[in-house]
């Protein structure tokens, strides 16, 4: 039997191995930074693949970096790590050829790639492979997951505390399969480690992304609730961020999703008149609820960028004024345009009901109006709301109805973008 091992070590940009891997022959071993790799050939036409064990050491950093985690593999020498473009030529034919990787989706810390970092609703990985077992080494405590095999979504996974591995399918027709993890609990239950994966078979180029859509927002884009039935209390096994309005949508127009939204944060104020760190203050984290990890914007460049804000910026009594709500929103939309200089933007319609409705409406069509003055012509204002289809736990959308508000945002979408 082939055993190919290779370390989440590996999937750094070629720039930081420190050494040539061209310097080695067929029968060495790679080595890169502390880690080693080796490729051993039998007559068994079967291979297993392991991306670090749960032997690897973890270690926490602060200090994001740009990585595009990529491996190539050969049959019949050691794994070799590539650039940062992902991509190479055929010789034969001139159109570039993707080298094996682990996509990873949503902003991930990988300052320590042997423990790849992430907090945000939705971050997950996306795995190709020809095979039939996949499993995957996380550090987690209490925190569920979406598991999706080749377009079909499994029972969800939950994790226990500390580092574990955990079986994501087990027994498949041999054959090339795509295998995707997404985080379906929000950044304030704490961070993901994502120590690497044990692929029976060979890893695959992952499949292409064309289209990317961010959504940021509060409880409502997460998920809050939304798999609970009123009336309830929130727990983390009731908020499933896949069946939110904006996985949804993105699913609907064929396009990747990072979701950066927070319970409870508003433009100005957070629920309760609350205004510690609202979400303009924590929106260039690359983990949730890590100040100090702040995320590379040219790392991954949208071409939408949804914002859904302002239902807890007036869910009291104290509201803030139109002098207030408005400058914070055409400030934020100002930063967006300055990291996201191609992408269009569209602020949305927040949960809200009668006269505040209409009032917080006309506030954000002011926003558009004052950035179309300001000559950003890529940005519009929609309501995605529908009438509601069930309640979830405390009052947040269903499921049902974050699928009528999902149709609602990819109708606006091919409205704006021809998608």
């Amino acid at each position: 039997m082939r055993t190919l091992s290779i370390s989440l070590l590996l999937l750094l940009p070629l720039a930081c191995t420190g050494g040539d891997p061209g310097d080695t022959d067929a029968s060495s071993t790679t080595t890169t930074t502390a880690t080693s790799t080796a490729a051993t050939e039998t007559s068994d036409p079967t291979s297993t693949t392991s991306t670090t064990g749960t032997s690897a050491e973890v270690t926490d950093t602060d200090a994001p970096t740009t990585a595009e985690l990529t491996t190539s593999t050969s049959t019949t020498g050691p794994v070799e790590p590539t650039g940062t473009t992902g991509t190479s030529d055929d010789n034969t034919t001139g159109e570039p050829v993707e080298p094996p990787a682990i996509h990873y989706v949503g902003r991930h810390d990988a300052s320590d790639p042997a423990a790849i970092r992430m907090g945000w609703s939705g971050a997950g990985a996306v795995v190709r492979f020809e095979g039939t077992d996949l499993h995957v080494n996380l550090d987690d405590n209490g925190r569920w997951f979406t598991v999706v095999v080749d377009g079909e979504v499994q029972p969800p996974l939950a994790t226990q505390p500390g580092a574990n591995t955990y079986p994501l399918v087990t027994g498949l027709t041999p054959g090339e399969h795509t295998v995707e993890l997404y985080r379906r609990t929000e950044g304030s239950f704490g961070v993901t480690k994502l120590l690497g994966f044990d692929i029976t078979g060979e890893l695959l180029a992952p499949p292409p992304v064309t289209r990317r859509i961010q959504v940021i927002g509060d409880s409502i884009s997460c998920g809050y609730g939304n798999e609970g039935v009123s009336p309830c209390n929130f727990s983390a096994e009731t908020e499933n961020h896949y069946l939110t309005y904006g996985a949804i949508a993105a699913r609907a127009v064929g396009a990747e999703l990072h979701t950066i939204a927070w319970s409870g944060k508003g433009m100005v104020n957070n629920y309760g008149d609350d205004v510690f760190e609202p979400m303009p203050q924590i929106y260039d984290r690359t983990v949730a609820g890590d100040k100090d990890t702040l995320w590379d914007h040219a790392q991954w460049q949208p071409d939408v960028v949804v914002i859904n804000l302002g239902t807890n910026d007036f869910s009291t009594d104290k509201d803030p004024a139109e002098n207030v709500f408005v400058p914070a929103y055409v400030a934020f939309l100002t930063h967006l345009r300055e990291v996201y200089p191609d992408a269009f933007i569209l602020p949305v319609a927040p949960l809200l009901w009668g006269n505040e409705a209409t009032m917080v409406a006309g506030y954000l069509q002011s926003v558009v109006d004052q950035r179309h003055q300001a000559g950003d012509l890529d940005v519009a204002f929609v309501d995605i709301n529908a009438m509601a289809i069930g309640i979830g736990c405390d009052g947040h959308p269903s499921v049902a109805t974050h699928a009528a508000m999902g149709q609602k945002l990819a109708d606006a979408l091919g409205e704006q973008l021809g998608w």
